[in-house]
């Protein structure tokens, strides 16, 4: 179970205590997925932990500016959580605080790392759809060394110029047919970062469900393969 009360290791405040939480509640969904609630004064930050709170390999995932815990396609973050947790990967899915604040959700996102962190995690890979896209980015060239990979659907451009500061893969995917934002925006933070592998699918929109299949398969290898690679940092 995630220990959100653990003690802070030494030497500056990380994002965690930043938040300022004022509780925390959590509670076991079914044997393999945790729901974790903290009341924090800009709001209110909840993690769906799927799998065992000591994975040493942890995949975050975001939504876009609206929020969300679903993720792209037909629910992939819900698959995502179920499979990797089983296989011995941890699977955390992040709802924000404030939606649509990049700083504050990207606080949120590092927060959840540092959960996870905390209990043994030494390997991340980050998600992000959209809006979540830039999040996403801008999370995992802050986590550095620990960062595995970085996967983006449909991003934005906006604050995803962070691409350029990647230490880790990164993996975009975007649709052909995106009615609200085109892939000129993937292509644009593909010319930018400086390992990216870009997948413009045909006839996919902005949610990306007419390609749910194709993309579960494509990341869910990714995702493996790039946790496989990584090497974590020496404590």
């Amino acid at each position: 179970m995630p220990d959100h009360d653990a003690a802070p290791p030494a030497g500056a405040p990380g994002p965690l205590a930043a938040l300022r939480v004022l509780a925390g509640v959590e509670v076991p969904v079914t044997a393999s997925l945790d729901h974790l609630e903290m009341y924090t004064p800009e709001g209110l930050l909840t993690v769906l932990w799927h799998g065992e709170a000591d994975h040493s390999q942890v995949v975050l995932m975001v939504g876009g500016a609206m929020g969300g815990l679903l993720g792209p396609g037909r629910g992939l973050y819900q698959r995502w959580g179920e499979e990797l947790s089983a296989d011995g990967i941890g699977a955390l899915r992040v709802s924000y605080r404030v939606p649509n604040d990049l700083d504050r959700c990207v606080h949120d996102t590092l927060a959840a790392a540092e959960l996870a962190g905390r209990r043994g995690a030494r390997s991340f890979v980050v998600l992000g759809h959209s809006f979540g896209g830039a999040v996403a980015i801008q999370a995992a060239a802050a986590l550095g060394e620990l960062a595995a990979g970085c996967v983006t659907f449909a991003t934005q451009m906006a604050g995803a110029e962070a691409a350029e500061a990647l230490a880790c893969p990164l993996l975009l995917v975007h649709g052909d047919r995106d009615e609200l934002l085109p892939h000129l925006a993937s292509e644009m933070v593909h010319s930018i970062a400086p390992d990216s592998e870009l997948h413009v699918l045909d006839g996919a929109g902005h949610l990306l469900s007419e390609a749910d299949g194709e993309i579960h398969d494509l990341v869910g290898t990714w995702i493996r393969e790039r946790l496989d690679a990584h090497t974590p940092p020496e404590s």
